[in-house]
């Protein structure tokens, strides 16, 4: 039976550790097989909102919901259902790879032959395989961060807590990570993810969330989250000829702005979207400017953060 509701759900959250307002009133939902982002500088209130979802901390007022199930009346419930992957990940010595995953297969009351299935499950998905033997504190930090996503995801739960899983990973480790979450994304689980890296969550999240202070201050695909902000739109064109022209020409058409030439290229904002770029493209080609290359971009999520956010701490 498919889940008709949102598998992660804040309602109107707050936690407040004496003046200090670390969460005020935050709000979203995550669907299922939806990954989630969750963006905010440093001390905005992000690990906090997921230690309460995790039941590892508790609001000061509001709820939160994992697959229905309230982290105030039902934590137990909440706990089969969620796997929490913390920003930092603490080694013990002398306990290999495959121990330490059996350790918490047992600890989630997994017997026999359902334990063993688990076991083999999560090594063949985290490609632990290899290294089953090895000690967990001889692991790099790439092995480190795979063996946290099985410990996480041991007991098969539908809802995964991810707080800086691609921290201080390199380039290759991050793209597998990415990888992984896409394929646990594709299996039906809902992910809630923060990082400070914002290119990769643009391309692994169907939605954002942005805090600051606490504060919720946008929620949604990064091209809502745009639309609302009136973001522009950055085209670049290069032209045979003629190029000192267009910033008359364009200037002429309205709703464009800080025309730069540079040679025969050209770079310019305006507040449409993509049919607006291409009615100035056709009108272009008919006016006579002989157009040779013409592309454009949106704000990215790193744009986006920078535009919304202020940079303030608390």
């Amino acid at each position: 039976m498919i889940a008709s509701h949102p598998l992660i759900e804040l309602r109107q959250l707050h936690r407040y550790f004496g003046r200090t307002k670390a969460v005020c009133d935050v709000s979203f939902s995550v669907r299922r097989g939806g990954v989630f982002g969750f963006i905010g500088p440093n001390g905005a209130g992000k690990t906090t909102s997921m230690r309460i979802l995790a039941t590892l901390d508790l609001p000061t007022s509001g709820d939160a919901l994992v697959d229905g199930f309230s982290v105030l009346e039902d934590p137990d419930r909440v706990r089969r259902r969620l796997g929490f992957m913390p920003d930092y990940f603490d080694t013990q010595a002398n306990i290999l790879v495959a121990e330490y995953l059996d350790f918490f297969a047992r600890s989630y009351g997994l017997l026999g032959r359902e334990r063993q299935q688990a076991l083999r499950r999560v090594m063949s998905f985290t490609k632990l395989d290899a290294l089953a033997e090895k000690p967990i504190d001889g692991l790099s930090k790439g092995m480190k961060q795979r063996l946290c996503l099985g410990r996480a995801m041991i007991h098969d739960p539908p809802v995964l807590i991810l707080d800086e899983p691609a921290a201080g990973l390199d380039p290759r480790a991050r793209i597998q990570l990415r990888e992984m979450i896409g394929q646990l994304a594709a299996d039906g689980k809902s992910i809630l993810v923060s990082s400070h890296i914002l290119t990769e969550l643009a391309e692994m999240c169907d939605s954002v969330a942005i805090i600051e202070q606490g504060r919720l201050l946008a929620v949604g695909t990064v091209e809502e989250i745009q639309r609302a902000r009136h973001s522009q739109r950055n085209v670049h064109l290069t032209v045979l000829s003629g190029a000192e022209a267009l910033p008359e020409w364009l200037a002429a058409r309205g709703a464009i702005h800080d025309v730069k030439v540079e040679g025969q290229s050209v770079e310019f904002l305006h507040d449409g979207d993509q049919h607006v770029e291409a009615d100035i493209l056709r009108d272009l080609v008919q006016a006579g400017f002989r157009v040779v290359a013409f592309g454009s971009r949106a704000k990215s999520l790193e744009d986006v953060f920078m535009q919304v956010t202020e940079g303030l701490v608390q």
